[in-house]
């Protein structure tokens, strides 16, 4: 596990910022900020030195970025080896969505994000693992209705019947410790049998992992569990893609549809978007379309040059 002094030299996923946003209405598998402050972003773009014991695989799920990409920009191999006092770059920065505008919690699936909008308008991002295509984490509108610490996972009985599919003993109940793949903190949610949590296997953040549940780094979970209460409102969302005005700058951000479920082409969707946000002729198509067809989830700036005089 990585310690908090680690990662407060770096850019933190969890970064606040004001959120003072203006909705624009789009495709429910698709958001639009319209910017009236400069800051829409969570992360950032920094150098980080590892540390003995690092993993591309772990770095890639503590900043919240895909492990092929943190590869492929620092001219590595996913199975690349690192070493102490190596240098990474490391960019995780993300858009958050337009829901925050209206509700505390917002997960966004494909997105792999949770973000967190407290009452004075800031938001904190935070990386997460969500539900694996054969088991989805579901979408809709919750409340928060439990929050535990040290919890004791009463295992649910379609897992138990999993594990006895594949030939494993699975006690149907797991004690508070190390072992307890819940962690140290449960926050149950209104939608049946689905929470945020900890997790005893942090190297699974920002991948689809889960049995639908909503994983949280341990280096995060304890901050989040500290903001929220039992009523606090939230919402799953299904948005691979994102666009964003920031200031003088347009960002679109384009994951993978994991769960296989938006039917459309994320350029088409990019499209969209702009029209509906009136950005259409500021947007440089030809990078717009690489980031689409790229979808390595990260917001990229696609703002067309200025003509020149």
């Amino acid at each position: 596990m990585f310690s908090r002094a680690y990662f407060a030299m770096a850019c933190v996923v969890a970064l606040t910022l004001e959120v003072r946003a203006q909705e624009v209405q789009t495709s429910p598998a698709a958001s639009l900020t319209v910017q009236r402050e400069p800051d829409r972003l969570v992360g950032g773009v920094t150098d980080l030195v590892v540390r003995p014991r690092d993993t591309l695989r772990t770095i890639s799920a503590r900043f919240g970025l895909d492990v092929t990409t943190l590869a492929r920009e620092n001219g590595m191999r996913v199975d690349g080896r690192l070493a102490a006092g190596q240098v990474l770059r490391i960019d995780n920065r993300h858009i958050v969505p337009t829901a925050t505008d209206s509700v505390e919690l917002v997960v966004n699936v494909p997105q792999r994000m949770l973000f967190h909008r407290g009452a004075d308008s800031s938001a904190l991002g935070y990386p997460i693992a969500v539900g694996r295509p054969s088991w989805p984490t579901p979408t809709g509108d919750f409340t928060v209705t439990v929050l535990e610490r040290h919890p004791t996972w009463e295992v649910p009985r379609s897992i138990l019947e999993e594990s006895r599919r594949a030939g494993r003993i699975q006690p149907p109940v797991v004690p508070p410790g190390p072992n307890n793949p819940l962690g140290d903190f449960w926050i149950g949610l209104s939608l049946a049998g689905i929470g945020i949590h900890a997790t005893n296997a942090p190297a699974s953040i920002f991948r689809t992992a889960s049995h639908g549940c909503i994983r949280v780094h341990p280096d995060d979970i304890a901050q989040l569990f500290d903001r929220v209460e039992v009523g606090t409102s939230g919402r799953i969302i299904y948005e691979p893609v994102l666009l964003a005005v920031v200031g003088d700058a347009i960002y679109l951000e384009v994951h993978r549809d994991v769960y296989r479920r938006t039917g459309a082409r994320a350029g088409a969707v990019a499209r969209t978007l702009a029209a509906a946000g009136g950005v259409s002729e500021r947007v440089d198509w030809v990078a717009a379309d690489a980031v689409a067809a790229a979808a390595d989830g990260l917001a990229r700036i696609v703002t067309a040059s200025p003509p020149a005089h």
